[in-house]
């Protein structure tokens, strides 16, 4: 068996993803909610107002859950349903909402694990500057407190921060999302550095108030370089282009991962970005640097790279034709298994896989039911490169596939359907598709009938045998 006894298969959602509910039972607005109301701004209009209506449906989902046999759900609170204009009154109906949730997933022996911040913060926040206001981190850690005391003694697993790279690069540097932002390079790095504040101070008030003993980490996206070939060169060259800081971007690995896991931030990105760096303190560092318990990653494609003449990574084409899923991101298997190396060897942490998986064009058949083949083979694919990583000794903890349901896509709305449950967003009829029945044998045999990854490489010719 290439999985550990103890791996945990699950499957992930976030609140404004899937809840609905945008203004019932007190709830504050969001910078989602904001957001979905700018002309253009979102896919043909949608908003997630109703989304998957999970705020009404979430004992059906909860029953769907648990005949999948899931053993974990990843989820995220909404921060202005608990606290409606971020911070003071607590909004009771809404915290009650997850108490409800939660209770059930016990009920059903399903393990919530929570992510306190998927994007939505509370608009009235915005309001007063967000990321970019040097109380934000306070606000959050604030926030983090009222949920603690409330959730700990059923909550043992917290995620403070999901993707701070997308929620920084494309809400507050493109403008693609909320809050829509466009900000110089100085502000979009003081931002950034805000929400590792947040994220620390989250951990050190998870720590202080958890009533059962918690398992705290961050989910970033787990940007990494695959090696073209497995020589000692290439494999370096990949190494290094996945570590690289001194990109024209955030949207990078060490710039997130360093103060977290090694306590300053990586010295080619401050050099690189030396002209606007705001000045970070050491008991700013020490607060971002308060241990963890997981290196956490969030991963879905990645380049690939060789060493060139000079020794230096060199980006390789996918050639013409190569897979792709609906939302054109490439198919690339190994990721999950260079990622899980070289993230260990750099931070020497267990690792948690909290979210992989592929937005498809699904849709119900004749015979009723959702015939999504590319999935399955996606994510066999990827979980093989899983199970090389748990046969070679990396320490990975987990899978949370993305997503349980069909759900907003963020500014693509609702085309794209990422779900292991296809969701008819006129009527909310959940429909589970072939791949559901799939990953409920996967997670029944724990990885027994996945194939070998040697031959799950789309560039690797083979003949389909395990």
């Amino acid at each position: 068996m290439r999985f550990p006894e103890n791996f945990i298969w699950g499957a992930a959602s976030a609140a404004f993803q899937l809840e609905g509910g945008h203004d019932e039972d007190g709830k504050g607005p969001s910078v989602w909610d904001a957001f979905c109301d700018r002309p253009d701004a979102v896919w043909q209009g949608h908003t997630g107002k109703v989304a998957c209506d999970h705020y009404h449906r979430w004992r059906e989902d909860v029953r769907l859950m648990a005949e999948l046999g899931l053993p974990a759900y990843r989820f995220s609170i909404s921060w202005p349903r608990v606290l409606p204009v971020g911070e003071g009154r607590v909004n009771g109906p809404g915290l009650a909402f997850y108490e409800r949730l939660i209770n059930a997933l016990l009920a059903a022996g399903i393990t919530p694990y929570v992510t306190l911040y998927h994007w939505d913060m509370p608009q009235a926040l915005q309001d007063r500057g967000g990321w970019l206001n040097g109380q934000s981190p306070m606000w959050f850690e604030n926030y983090t407190r009222v949920v603690v005391r409330q959730l700990s003694d059923r909550v043992s697993h917290w995620i403070t921060l999901n993707e701070p790279q997308c929620f920084i690069h494309f809400g507050h540097v493109t403008g693609l999302n909320a809050p829509g932002l466009r900000l110089s390079e100085r502000d979009a790095l003081r931002a950034s550095h805000h929400a590792l504040l947040a994220h620390g101070r989250a951990v050190r008030a998870i720590r202080e108030l958890a009533t059962t003993n918690p398992a705290v980490g961050f989910a970033p996206v787990g940007v990494v370089a695959t090696p073209e070939t497995e020589s000692a060169q290439d494999i370096e060259a990949a190494r290094s282009r996945t570590f690289a800081a001194s990109t024209p971007t955030l949207f990078q690995s060490a710039w997130w991962m360093d103060p977290v896991f090694l306590g300053h931030y990586p010295e080619d990105g401050r050099k690189h970005h030396a002209a606007v760096l705001p000045e970070f303190t050491a008991p700013e560092m020490d607060i971002i640097s308060t241990p963890v318990d997981f290196c956490a990653f969030n991963l879905y494609e990645a380049g690939r790279v060789r060493a060139a003449g000079n020794g230096q990574p060199e980006m390789v084409a996918f050639p013409p034709g190569y897979p792709g899923t609906a939302l054109d991101w490439n198919v690339t298997p190994s990721a999950l298994y260079w990622a899980s190396r070289f993230f260990h060897e750099r931070y020497r942490q267990p690792l948690l896989i909290t979210e992989n998986g592929m937005s498809g064009r699904d849709w119900v058949a004749l015979d009723g039911q959702v015939h999504d083949p590319a999935r399955i083979d996606f994510l066999s694919r990827y979980l093989a490169y899983v199970g090389r990583a748990c046969a070679e000794g990396l320490p990975v903890l987990g899978y949370f596939q993305w997503s349980i349901l069909d759900n907003f896509e963020w500014s693509f709305g609702y085309k794209e359907r990422f779900g292991l449950i296809h969701v008819d967003y006129q009527t909310g009829r959940r429909t589970a598709k072939d791949s559901y029945h799939w990953y409920r044998q996967v997670i029944q045999d724990h990885g027994d009938s996945l194939p070998d990854w040697r031959v799950c490489d789309p560039q690797e010719p083979h003949d389909g045998a395990r």
